[in-house]
């Protein structure tokens, strides 16, 4: 049986041999806590290749460590699942300016 979320997704892939479960686990609550409304799910994924910390949105990824060579800013982070899932929304004092 499938499972069809009515709200966006956010799935977490981080590094479990590294240790990243405290920061995959801090990221999801500070999305939930901002995106209280918007979010349907957010799914931690452990990795043991090596290295990896990537954020999708529905699917779609939109942060990945591998790429940028370094961790999200928060800020930035909810500006880029803000732009993906609900972009009308204002995210107040974690706004561009």
């Amino acid at each position: 049986m499938t499972v069809t979320l009515p709200k966006p997704h956010i799935s977490i892939t981080y590094c479990q041999l590294c240790g990243w479960l405290l920061r995959a686990s801090w990221t999801a609550q500070e999305l939930l806590t901002s995106f209280s409304d918007e979010i349907g799910a957010v799914t931690l994924i452990p990795d043991r290749t090596g290295g990896v910390f990537d954020i999708h949105a529905d699917g779609v990824l939109v942060y990945s460590r591998a790429d940028e060579g370094r961790f999200p800013e928060m800020k930035e982070l909810k500006q880029l699942v803000r732009d993906r899932i609900a972009p009308e929304r204002d995210l107040g004092h974690s706004d561009r300016r």
